[in-house]
């Protein structure tokens, strides 16, 4: 029930179309635009090629932050929506989600239940990361793991840190008593923390790995 009527939402977030084309993706864009494909064969031997485009620069325009979608067909623009984005396409779904950080999810849902991730273009970041993990498979498992040692190590940090300062407001300070972090770290590492959680973060969206505590819940 609660899928039925998230899919409801989202397909009312769904507007047609103008049907310009596809821009290419250009060299600067990896960390401004994600662009994956996703080609269906039909019964009478004709292929069509869909196309998600979602440029990160429009979580910063919109008012609700969340950015858009857009599906192309063809290389024609063929629908966009809100995230997250349902695009109903043959023989099922294809679902977009993203985080600050990047994409969270854009996945073709087929209406058996079976999930496969969209191709993403070779000169995007997740193309070019897909690229690393197909020709120096060793490379990218270690990059990989220092991706969650650096998102892991940083909270064990600093949430004590945080719970020490929460803990000091008059109210919850009244009802609960205060805590003291064993921990005490200046400012500059945190902040240099928060940097290296966040280029984590970014290095795995590139790979659409996403978890709520880890990655955040947005």
């Amino acid at each position: 029930m609660i899928k039925d009527r998230k899919q409801r939402a989202a397909a009312r977030r769904i507007r047609s179309g103008n049907g310009r084309p596809l821009k290419p993706f250009r060299p600067w864009q990896p960390l401004s635009r994600a662009l994956f494909r996703l080609t269906l064969a039909h019964d009478d031997g004709r292929r069509t090629v869909y196309a998600v485009d979602v440029p990160y620069w429009q979580q910063i325009l919109t008012e609700d932050g969340k950015g858009r979608a857009h599906l192309y067909l063809d290389g024609r623009h063929h629908s966009r929506s809100a995230l997250p984005a349902v695009f109903p396409v043959p023989g099922g779904t294809i679902e977009v989600d993203a985080t600050v950080f990047g994409l969270k999810r854009c996945h073709y849902v087929t209406d058996e239940g079976g999930e496969h991730r969209l191709v993403p273009d070779e000169r995007s970041a997740e193309g070019r990361r897909a690229r690393l993990d197909r020709d120096h498979p060793v490379v990218s498992r270690a990059i990989g793991v220092l991706s969650l040692l650096l998102l892991i190590v940083p909270i064990l940090l600093v949430v004590p840190q945080v719970v020490e300062a929460v803990s000091h407001v008059p109210p919850l300070a009244a009802r609960f008593g205060t805590f003291t972090s064993p921990v005490d770290l200046p400012l500059w590492l945190n902040t240099a923390l928060g940097f290296c959680a966040s280029t984590a973060s970014v290095e795995r969206a590139t790979r659409l790995r996403w978890n709520a505590l880890l990655d955040g819940s947005s």
